[in-house]
């Protein structure tokens, strides 16, 4: 298995790291480190922005050795026998390094932290993670700022049953969960009186087919505020991970990108699984 983490170096990008390799502890992972150059995020550091395509050798010599230290840092705390680790650093935008480095590499997953919920706004403030889970096509694992790792013993995953569910999201949705035999809890969150279509009903019943093998239940939460069912879901069920086909854009973003009131703590606190076909 081939997971790729982007690091700016900070502590986001740290705490994205621990989470993965404590996640795959048990799984034979190559962890490739990236860290791209000339990106306009507001995730990376002052130092690093602003530069052009080209690092100067002072510069380049400086980031491969923060590459290295940060292998030395993990495998000083974390020597795990079946994890390997390559760094690869990328001169170009955020989005075409990722994109590369997927394609060379075969990456399976992307694990990437981010700083709070305005971090993953991307139509508020614009971020890496925003850009990677929109405009990238690889499964996503999102930390955030304050998710710290536990063993996943629930993972929910909210679906309004519009889309038929692809072999490749099936196929990540059912591996995380494996990972640790968590239970799945498939959240179906609608209007009140409002009947589920035929195609919902012919979708559901495809996912309840494909997650034969898998603890599961579905639940239905019928209400008008969507980021506050699933908050409320979050809080009840002690979720630890929440799951997302990232094609069903309007309900995808209902829940990781419109500007709340309220804040909703699941977006600074519980990790997102975003499912790409």
């Amino acid at each position: 298995m081939n997971v790729l983490i982007p690091t700016d170096f900070s502590e986001n990008s740290w705490n994205a790291i621990e989470y993965a390799v404590s996640l795959f502890k048990e799984v034979c992972v190559t962890f490739h480190l990236l860290h791209v150059n000339n990106t306009s995020s507001t995730e990376m550091g002052p130092e690093i922005q602003g530069r052009g395509v080209l690092l100067a050798d002072k510069d380049k010599l400086k980031v491969t050795t923060q590459l290295q230290e940060l292998k030395t840092r993990i495998l000083a705390q974390y020597s795990f026998d079946k994890h390997n680790y390559k760094t690869s650093i990328e001169y170009t935008s955020f989005i075409k390094g990722v994109r590369f480095q997927i394609a060379k590499n075969e990456i399976d997953l992307i694990v990437m932290g981010t700083k709070g919920a305005s971090g993953i706004k991307k139509y508020t403030l614009g971020s890496n993670a925003g850009d990677v889970i929109t405009k990238v096509k690889c499964p996503v694992l999102v930390i955030p700022e304050h998710a710290h790792y536990e063993k996943p013993k629930h993972i929910a995953f909210p679906t309004d049953f519009n889309l038929f569910y692809k072999d490749r999201i099936i196929k990540t949705l059912k591996g995380v969960t494996q990972l640790h035999d968590s239970f799945l809890n498939v959240v179906h969150v609608g209007n009140k009186g409002v009947s589920l279509t035929d195609i919902q009903e012919k979708n559901k019943d495809f996912l309840t087919e494909s997650l034969e093998e898998l603890k599961h239940r579905f639940y239905t939460c019928n209400t008008f505020n969507l980021e506050e069912a699933i908050q409320k879901f979050v809080e009840k069920k002690q979720i630890n991970i929440i799951a997302m086909v990232a094609k069903n854009l309007n309900f995808f973003q209902r829940i990781l990108f419109r500007p709340t009131v309220k804040k909703m703590s699941y977006q600074t606190e519980v990790p997102f699984l975003v499912l790409h076909e």
